[in-house]
């Protein structure tokens, strides 16, 4: 069963807590989690988005399970494990379930099943690759990395602590922006290019919030590598994201720029330091409270 965890950009400016973009990957049983931690900004793998014979194929080649077969006892913690044959009757059981899921998805597919309805009876055995943008991960190791938690969950925050800790940050000014997925290379390399058209700073700045706006949405495909892409097919994507009705919003909060000394703490988002793109946008959320009514 796979778990990774690496870090995409990381970003440090004085007065500013690091902000740092991981691409984790973990098995989906445990993503609710993961949700309970506000101060995240998430992008994630949808069963709505993957093509259900490739979301069978990930699963039979690498099926997610528990890392722990804990003994049932009171309590939320399993202290001790299953053995001899009654560890091999639970992982049998646990493989019985995954082969008879994906079996009754592919029929369900044959039958021309959407893969919104398919891919949901395998979700128990599937991983799912998620990005994760914040400036705070302290309560989330307290928590996580700590004995008492779920020992998935456990697992994936000692690799991303220890992916961290290996990351050197990238220093930043105020007006310089953290842009996962846009390497400082193709930045400079795309800035030259739009100056040669006549383009000004700010506008070459919005270029490249698109473009990063655009791949942080492509991990919702699932194969998205984080490789760069077509810049012109990049502002189509966020166009079509940002444009449209209701706004999808969520791929936009990755990016940001320090913005320590700022009255305006709304602009932060869920971050601390940082003024997160998504809040310059003016319809970035319901403005009218009563439009759910109609």
């Amino acid at each position: 069963m796979s778990f990774s965890a690496k870090v995409i950009a990381h970003s440090s400016s004085e007065d500013c807590p690091d902000l740092i973009t991981m691409e984790v990957s973990y098995p989906r049983f445990i993503h609710s989690e993961v949700m309970t931690h506000r101060e995240f900004s998430r992008n994630a793998s949808s069963s709505r988005a993957i093509p259900v014979a490739r979301m069978l194929k990930n699963i039979l080649s690498d099926p997610a399970g528990p890392v722990h077969w804990g003994t049932n006892m009171p309590g939320m913690q399993a202290l001790y494990e299953l053995s001899g044959v009654r560890l091999l009757i639970a992982k049998g059981l646990w493989q019985l379930g995954c082969y008879t899921s994906v079996g009754i998805a592919w029929a369900m597919m044959k039958a021309g099943a959407h893969k919104q309805i398919a891919n949901r009876i395998t979700e128990p055995y599937a991983h799912i690759k998620v990005l994760i943008t914040s400036s705070n991960w302290s309560n989330f190791f307290h928590l996580r990395a700590h004995q008492d938690a779920q020992p998935e969950i456990h697992e994936l925050a000692i690799l991303i602590r220890e992916a961290i800790k290996d990351s050197t940050p990238t220093p930043m000014e105020e007006g310089e922006w953290h842009l996962p997925y846009v390497s400082r290379g193709e930045q400079k390399a795309c800035a030259y290019q739009l100056i040669e058209q006549g383009y000004a700073q700010e506008e070459i700045d919005q270029y490249l919030l698109k473009m990063s706006t655009a791949r942080c949405a492509r991990v919702s495909y699932d194969d998205f590598d984080g490789k760069p892409s077509n810049m012109t097919n990049d502002v189509k994507l966020f166009d079509k994201l940002v444009g449209s009705e209701p706004l999808h919003a969520s791929p936009t909060e990755h990016q940001a720029t320090p913005d320590p000394h700022t009255d305006n703490r709304e602009a932060w988002g869920n971050f601390k330091g940082w003024r997160q793109y998504r809040k310059s946008f003016l319809n970035e959320a319901i403005k009218d409270p009563e439009a759910w009514k109609q």
